[in-house]
């Protein structure tokens, strides 16, 4: 291949740092984000020839790698084109330059004479044209490296040695090669070279790597890494899966943890080991806790889905006595498990009702009070919740009393995500009823985006409540999520305040929820700044949009039900599926594009002028039968709008537009005659008012403009 008249070698690139141990949580965003950093810089510069460039990358404990595919050795020749002043202007009568000319073609570095001329549909031009020769990637390939090094989203940087250089880990080797050809850079202090490094233990010594491509077959031939990390996540679960078969079982692969191991190792050995099955007492979920959040262990349950006394760790070394192995993982294990297991014993030495007067020294926030003052607060809205929609309220009050309770236990103090999980147990140990002891877990629901919502009754009032309070609390104390930050995990509670009222189909209105929560507040001597319940209600109602994009709803389907300010959630369900249902019929185009024509002219009037409609003054054929149709729908849809039946609603209001259409096309709405003007404007605010009673469909885009 040649550029600009010169040979161009286009090869595989490998660029690779060595570091000190990765944060295994990170690596893949570490890796993938190092790889997109330098692809991009290679095409945006032009050495690679594609808008994508072709490129594998690479994640272990110790190294961020990539190796691009085809990349040249020169950039492509750039040219560059000076336009100056036209030609007309550029000489004089006689032929002779002017000053205009002569001032271009020194700033161009040229004589007048040199200068090119271009032609356009605007006539004639002096131009000046330079070719421009491209640099070449051994000396740019330091500054593309150091920009992808800057770019990483890393969120906590650290310093070593006596230099000035800053990045996640101290970087201990530099790999550049293009083909076989090292090229020269200088990194936070480490020089370019052959060199990497293999395994820790099974490779410890320098590793040259002798070309681009022979890059990941070296490393796991000759240093026993392996550097693909989705290669090597993928060994990972097979491993697992084979190990968890022939001890009889199944393994529970959480992602989340097969992510985080396949950050910890280069050289995966899946290993069985096993423990005293009496520990099959202790709650499973303690149990799991202990083997995958301590341990960093897989765990296994039989076909019944019941835990087996067995586990899978993955050990970073192929050890030639795998026993030892197995035995030293066990004896770490058995001393969490007894942790459980004691604390288990002990927790149930009391009762959980004794622990509810310990959360008065356990601090909710600073300008809310303690955790016990909490309790009391979702106690009262749970009363209320419950006694308004019918719900056992004594049940409700006694979850919601327990609620948060285990806080103070041992376990949850050693585990704390068993929170509400051990309450269960503790509470279930305690007699409670069934439902009220899975509200006590299921209060926390849904923990995350995806999550299961609360199954009951009960479970559903005490997780409003505590959320509604969380809520109202924060935005009480002035520290609501701004821009990106969200300490409080706000926007996650509020999905799932949503979702828990759709799913669930509670029809609760926002506002009196947070009204009684403001009180409760106000009550404990929380000082309340104006507007702080309404910003609440309103920071929950713009999830809306998060929520019902992810359900396939379109963005003005959601602004069509939005502009009238609904603040009961299932209602605005009830209400969007109607809007996108009436979007598909045939009317809906000419039904939207009339409503915004409407709108249009209502926004000229002083609302409080428009009277009601008088019949007697319509008298062009089209508006009086709008106005007849008018009247017989009214009647029809407003029961249909307040037992909430949206959809029926829109059915018989989609038979509005022939009429609608014949209206505009034979009536001037804004006649001459002031008395025919206000009338018609009053039939024009009626028929609006129909449609505004489910949504505003004039948000409503025609198809072909969405998106």
């Amino acid at each position: 291949m040649t550029t600009g008249g010169k040979e161009v070698s286009t090869r595989s690139l490998l660029v690779e740092i060595g570091t000190e141990e990765l944060p295994p949580k990170a690596l893949r965003t570490l890796g993938t984000e190092f790889a997109s950093q330098i692809s991009g810089w290679l095409c945006n510069k032009g050495y690679v020839g594609a808008d994508n460039a072709s490129f594998e990358w690479y994640a272990t404990p110790r190294r961020l790698a990539i190796v691009v595919k085809a990349v040249n050795a020169v950039q492509p020749t750039q040219f560059e084109e000076r336009r100056g002043p036209a030609v007309k202007a550029a000489f004089d009568g006689d032929g002779n330059p002017t000053r205009a000319a002569a001032g271009f073609a020194t700033s161009c570095g040229v004589a007048v004479e040199d200068l090119d001329r271009i032609s356009t549909d605007k006539g004639e031009w002096l131009a000046f044209r330079k070719e421009i020769e491209g640099g070449t990637l051994a000396d740019s390939i330091e500054s593309c490296i150091q920009h992808a090094l800057a770019a990483l989203p890393i969120p906590k940087w650290m310093r070593w040695g006596s230099g000035s250089a800053e990045f996640v880990r101290p970087l201990h080797w530099l790999v550049i090669l293009h083909g076989a050809s090292l090229l020269d850079a200088n990194v936070f202090g480490i020089q370019s070279g052959h060199n990497s490094r293999g395994h820790r233990f099974h490779a410890p010594a320098s590793l040259r790597i002798s070309s681009a491509d022979k890059y990941e077959a070296i490393l796991l031939e000759k240093g026993f890494v392996w550097a693909n990390f989705e290669q090597r996540k993928l060994e990972i679960h097979l491993q697992t899966e084979q190990v968890a078969k022939d001890l009889g079982g199944t393994a529970v692969i959480d992602e989340s943890l097969l992510e985080e191991v396949t950050g910890l190792v280069e050289l995966p050995q899946a290993i069985a080991g096993n423990f005293d099955e009496k520990l099959l007492e202790v709650p499973t979920e303690a149990l799991v806790s202990s083997m995958r959040d301590h341990q960093k262990y897989f765990h296994i349950v039989d076909d019944s889905k019941q835990l087996m006394p067995n586990f899978i760790t993955i050990s970073n070394i192929k050890s030639s006595d795998v026993d030892r192995v197995r035995q030293g993982n066990e004896r770490v294990l058995r001393a969490r498990l007894a942790d459980a297991e004691y604390f288990w014993l002990e927790d149930h030495k009391q009762k959980l009702e004794s622990r509810v007067e310990r959360l008065k020294g356990l601090l909710f926030h600073r300008k809310l009070g303690s955790v016990y003052a909490k309790t009391l607060r979702i106690m009262a809205l749970s009363r209320g919740l419950a006694r308004d929609n019918d719900i056992n309220v004594d049940a409700c009050v006694r979850a919601a009393q327990l609620c948060k309770a285990d806080l103070v236990s041992a376990m949850v103090g050693e585990f704390p995500d068993l929170q509400g999980t051990m309450g269960k147990y503790y509470a279930r140990g305690d007699g409670e009823t069934a439902e009220v002891s899975l509200a006590i877990e299921e209060h926390y629901f849904p923990r995350q985006a995806g999550d299961s919502l609360p199954s009951g009754d009960v479970g559903r009032i005490v997780s409003i409540a505590d959320k509604v309070d969380t809520l109202a609390g924060i935005f009480v104390s002035g520290e609501e999520p701004t821009g990106d930050k969200d300490p409080y995990a706000l926007r996650r509670l509020s999905l799932g305040l949503i979702r828990t009222f759709i799913e669930g189909e509670l029809d609760l209105d926002l506002n009196v929820i947070f009204e009684q929560a403001i009180k409760n507040l106000q009550n404990d001597g929380v000082v309340i700044p104006d507007g702080a319940g309404e910003r609440a209600v309103a920071f929950i109602t713009d999830r809306y949009a998060a929520y019902y994009a992810a359900s396939g709803f379109s963005s003005d389907e959601v602004a069509a039900v939005g502009a009238i300010r609904p603040t009961r959630p299932y209602d605005v369900d009830k209400r969007l599926h109607a809007v996108a249902a009436f979007r598909s019929m045939p009317a809906s185009a000419s039904l939207a594009a009339a409503n915004k024509r409407i709108n249009n002219i209502l926004k000229k009037v002083d609302s409080e002028s428009i009277g009601q409609m008088d019949f007697d003054l319509l008298k062009e054929p089209a508006e009086l039968e709008l106005g007849q149709i008018l009247m017989r729908y009214s009647s029809q849809v407003s029961p249909l709008i307040r037992r909430g039946d949206y959809a029926s609603a829109l059915e018989i209001l989609s038979r509005l537009r022939e009429p609608v259409d014949q209206f505009f096309d034979g009536v001037m709405v804004m006649d001459t005659d002031l008395a025919l003007r206000a009338n018609r404007i009053a039939l024009l605010n009626q028929l609006s008012g129909l449609f505004m009673g489910i949504a505003d469909i004039s948000k409503l885009q025609p198809r072909e403009a969405e998106d």
